[in-house]
């Protein structure tokens, strides 16, 4: 079963269950630190819209919601009326404007190795000069499972190396690899700027 096939199913169940008590604050901070009230903000992967979405919104950032599964951008489009709304594959992203951020908060990691190398660049092709990218990645190389309402997810990460090159070749060098950040409950966190 594909990950798709389990957020489309589990959308409500996931919605339910994920965490809101914007935890990810420290880093959307970071991202945002130089984006405008109004300035455009790609919210990648972006499920079902709370907290991250929601918060982008209420802070008055022109917000763009991006994911390949329905369900989730039906709740999305509920809980974000002023949002764009758009179902795409990050892993094909084609969108006529670029982005002054771009947030990939528990997403961009459910694509497999080879799909993250093949979509880094063009993911950073649609950051506006200066723009700031923010993905949530594995500590280093590997593939994993976890699941989401009991139904098995695959996860995948390339080594902080890889990811440097990939987005240095891009023309957005990594300003920061956290691994496994307390503040962020554990997460890794990988931050690239778009060149000016």
């Amino acid at each position: 079963m594909s990950n798709w096939e389990v957020y489309q199913r589990q959308a409500d169940a996931y919605a339910a269950s994920r965490n809101t008590s914007l935890f990810e604050r420290p880093w959307l901070d970071r991202v945002l630190a130089d984006v405008p009230k109004g300035g455009a903000v790609l919210d990648l992967g972006c499920g079902a819209g709370a907290p991250i979405g929601v918060f982008l919104s209420d802070a008055g950032y022109d917000v763009t919601g991006v994911d390949y599964a329905p369900a989730m951008l039906a709740l999305y489009a509920q809980r974000l009326p002023k949002a764009r709304v758009i179902e795409a594959d990050m892993r094909s992203l084609s969108l006529d404007r670029q982005f002054d951020a771009i947030i990939g908060w528990g997403s961009f990691f459910h694509l497999t190795q080879e799909a993250q190398r093949a979509a880094l660049p063009t993911i950073a092709g649609h950051l506006a000069p200066g723009g700031r990218l923010l993905l949530t990645v594995g500590p280093g190389a590997g593939e994993v499972w976890g699941t989401v309402a009991g139904e098995r997810v695959y996860h995948a990460s390339l080594s902080p190396e890889d990811y440097a090159e990939i987005l240095t070749t891009a023309g957005a060098p990594v300003e920061a690899i956290v691994p496994e950040d307390p503040e962020a409950h554990g997460h890794t966190l990988l931050m690239a700027r778009r060149a000016v």
